[in-house]
């Protein structure tokens, strides 16, 4: 049956197709490899000639390079020493130069040598001769001299101290007459002047006086008033004198009742508040006490704005505010009837006036001069004399020394140390002399100043006493045989005790002892 299927002629195509097939696949196969190996030999082969070509290639280009390199060296070598040529040459040149100058100061040098030589032989020559000449000089000054003396019958020495002593007379002389003539001409224009300055400033200085009494006089509406002020048993009167420490006078002066003291600013606050229970109808301790206390409230901010008017009006910055209301209380004091605020406003305008005048520092001087009055706010409440207590104000507010100086100069508590210090002293005696600025009966004043006088001098050893400055300073003269320094000292305290005892007087007064010793002796 296998034999049968095999002989078969159809199978047998397909076999014999197969096998044609895979030999033909054979074949193409192996064609294509050979193709393949012959292709990959032939691209080998240009590869290597490629190669080969290129190496040739690289090489030649190599050598051109390396040619190229050394003909670029050799250029160069050839500009290096062209330049380096150049350079010396240059160098060369450049020194030849040099040491052509050279060889031309030299020999100039050697010129000028050749010249100063000859010209200090020249000057040798010259200095001989001068020598000569002098030593001939010398010899004739000396027989002239010789001749003179004998002529004069003076020495040399003689004449010269003749005539010196002769010249010196006469320039003394001289001076002597042009030194009086300069201080003659100096007074009399420093008189003038000062003179001058103080017209002007007083003719400037317009300010009105006005004099304060000891006394307010408060108007009634009616009689029925007094008894109403006076009260049951004089209970309301009594408690308005104790609340303001004034005297409430009621006598027979119709419709009006007297207030009488001292202070005026309690005399102030007593007025205004017995006007005000007057206007408000009840007048009784307890409302007296509420109307005082709001009236002392009120005055104190018045004093205080009385204070900046007069600080604005003078245009004064800067003031401590415990300052400006001292200032203000000076509204309400009097110093011989004249008003002590006015009087330091004046003194103020008077001050800056004449340093203006005199090209002194016109801002210092109105500062001063509206505090140099300051301490007598306070005299009753601290020791010493207004102008020391002032300064120590002054000091203590953080003004500058300069205003503490001239508060404590105004009275010759100390020396004044600048213009404006002397200025506010003669614009404060200039304040208080002028007409109708203050009063006082001229009998008056006479009987102060001679029982000032008199009481100074009731010591044995005092020898004369004098009263000084309108009555503000007394000066007493002691025997100093009769009074040692311990014994001046004493004798200062009790004539200050003294007048203090027995007189009344406004201000205060200063009290100098002097004692003074002389040694004398003849030489024989």
């Amino acid at each position: 049956m296998e034999v049968s299927q095999i002989d078969n002629p159809v199978i047998l195509n397909l076999v014999w197709l197969l096998v044609g097939a895979l030999t033909g696949a054979v074949i193409v196969f192996l064609s294509k490899k050979f193709y393949t190996d012959s292709k990959i030999n032939a691209t080998n082969l240009k590869i290597q000639e490629m190669l080969k070509k290129a190496k040739d290639d690289a090489e030649g280009l190599l050598k051109e390079a390396h040619l190229e390199a050394k003909e670029q060296l050799v250029e160069l070598k050839k500009e290096l020493e062209k330049r380096f040529q150049k350079e010396t040459r240059e160098k060369r040149d450049e020194l030849l130069k040099y040491e052509q100058r050279i060889n031309a100061k030299e020999a100039k040098n050697d010129k000028k040598a050749d010249t100063l030589e000859k010209r200090e032989k020249v000057i040798t020559e010259k200095e001989q001769e001068i020598e000569v000449l002098k030593a001939e000089t010398e010899s004739l000054k000396k027989q002239q001299v010789e001749r003179l003396e004998q002529i004069s019958g003076l020495s040399m020495n003689e004449a010269r101290n003749h005539i010196l002593s002769t010249i010196e007379m006469e320039l003394q002389g001289e001076i002597a007459k042009k030194v009086k003539k300069a201080e003659d001409e100096a007074k009399e224009t420093a008189d003038r002047k000062a003179k001058w300055i103080i017209a002007t400033a007083v003719g400037r200085c317009a300010i009105d006086h006005n004099v304060d009494s000891m006394v307010t006089v408060v108007n009634l509406p009616d009689e029925d008033m007094k008894g109403r002020i006076i009260g049951r048993e004089g209970r309301n009167i009594r408690t308005l004198e104790s609340l303001t420490g004034i005297s409430i006078i009621i006598d027979d002066t119709p419709q009006a009742v007297v207030l009488s003291g001292f202070n005026a600013i309690k005399r102030e606050i007593a007025r205004i508040s017995l006007e005000k229970l007057i206007r408000d109808g009840r007048i009784h301790p307890a409302r007296i006490e509420e109307v005082v206390a709001k009236t002392t409230s009120e005055i104190e901010q018045t004093i205080h704005e009385i204070g900046e008017r007069a600080t604005i009006e003078l245009g004064v910055q800067g003031l401590h505010s415990e300052l400006i209301t001292l200032i203000g209380k000076l509204h309400y004091r009097t110093s011989y009837g004249q008003n002590q605020l006015q009087h330091t406003v004046e003194v103020a305008k008077l001050s800056a006036i004449m340093a203006g005048e005199l090209g002194a520092d016109v801002q210092l001087a109105k500062r001063a001069g509206l505090l140099h009055d300051i301490g007598k706010v306070i005299t009753s409440e601290a020791e010493g004399s207004h102008a020391i207590i002032g300064a120590d104000l002054a000091r203590k507010y953080g003004e500058p020394p300069k205003v503490v100086n001239a508060i404590l100069a105004h009275h010759e508590e100390c020396v004044p140390e600048t213009v404006e210090a002397v200025l506010v002293g003669a614009a404060d005696a200039i304040s208080a002399s002028r007409e109708g600025a203050r009063f006082e009966t001229i009998e008056a004043y006479v009987k102060r100043i001679d029982a000032l006088e008199k009481i100074a001098g009731s010591h044995d050893c005092v020898a004369a006493a004098y009263a000084l400055q309108a009555g503000r300073e007394i000066r007493v003269i002691v025997k100093p045989d009769m009074a040692d320094d311990n014994t001046a000292a004493k004798l200062s305290h009790d004539i200050k005790a003294k007048i203090e005892h027995e007189l009344e007087f406004p201000g205060q007064i200063k009290i100098v002892v002097i004692r003074e010793t002389r040694a004398i002796e003849y030489a024989k």
